[in-house]
């Protein structure tokens, strides 16, 4: 599909691969950030797909953005161009309507860390290291670092790692929960695939409708959070997932209903 970004199938019908892959460490520019917007559009509008892993290959998450592309210039330095593409890119991926997860080899490092955390969960090698270094620039990081980051680890360990731009390795961000699960290295792909077709393969449709609750409520006041729930409570019930689920139930008890995800 594109030069960096490709879509890929995986062993597992109806889950899908995002495909990263700009050598040598997959450095995040503004093209990459177009390409992954498009790939994210693509994958909102198939049926076909009810799961996506992020890959950005065996060695390199992604080790952050192109800093060739920072502007140095006299005056006004404005890098919105390059921040903008990635956040559109990384808006688009978090509100997929399908399940996702970020398989995390190497280095997911300032954008790279920031485009991990737009999928529902990560899964991450043994040699993985996470991290936000922009300070290290004399930056902060400007797509989700300090916003996503702290939704997901908390305010004080938020801000440890962006005040500090240290390295996250694997077992911290398993303890601090930024990643779900902890891999050889070689085995993280299939780990993550594992992982979201536990949630698909014969999954309800409704799991749409929870993601969507979560996605749109975290950020809002706790009434109008219950009324975002309330609204993808009542469209769950529009599917014939729905009908199977209920009708299973009341003949042959919970968890034995089997879905069709429509």
């Amino acid at each position: 599909m594109g030069e960096f970004v490709n879509l890929e199938a995986s062993r597992v019908d109806e889950v899908a691969i995002i495909r990263l892959d700009r050598p040598k460490v997959n450095a995040l520019n503004t093209q990459v950030g177009r390409e992954l917007l498009a790939v994210a559009n693509e994958v909102a509008g198939r049926s076909d797909i009810r799961g996506v892993v992020l890959w950005g290959g065996p060695r390199f998450f992604a080790a952050g953005a192109d800093i060739s592309e920072f502007p140095t210039n006299e005056g006004h330095r404005d890098p919105s161009g390059m921040v903008d593409a990635l956040n559109e890119a990384n808006f688009a991926l978090e509100n997929l309507p399908q399940i996702t997860c970020s398989a995390v080899n190497g280095f997911a490092l300032g954008g790279g860390c920031e485009l991990s955390m737009s999928t529902d969960f990560r899964v991450c090698g043994e040699s993985a290291q996470f991290g936000q270094p922009e300070i290290l620039l004399g930056l902060i990081p400007g797509a989700g670092g300090t916003q996503r980051l702290t939704r997901l680890v908390g305010m004080t360990k938020a801000k440890d790692i962006n005040y500090s731009g240290r390295m996250v390795k694997a077992d911290e961000a398993l303890a601090i929960g930024l990643v779900s699960s902890v891999h050889p290295d070689d085995a993280v792909l299939d780990a993550a695939i594992d992982l979201i077709a536990g949630y698909t393969v014969n999954g309800p449709a409704a799991l749409t409708n929870a993601k969507r609750a979560i996605q749109e409520g975290i950020t809002l006041p706790i009434a109008e959070a219950i009324a975002v729930e309330k609204r993808e409570f009542v469209a769950s019930f529009q599917t014939d997932d729905a009908v199977t689920g209920i009708t299973s139930f009341l003949a042959n008890g919970p968890g034995k209903a089997d879905f069709s995800g429509q």
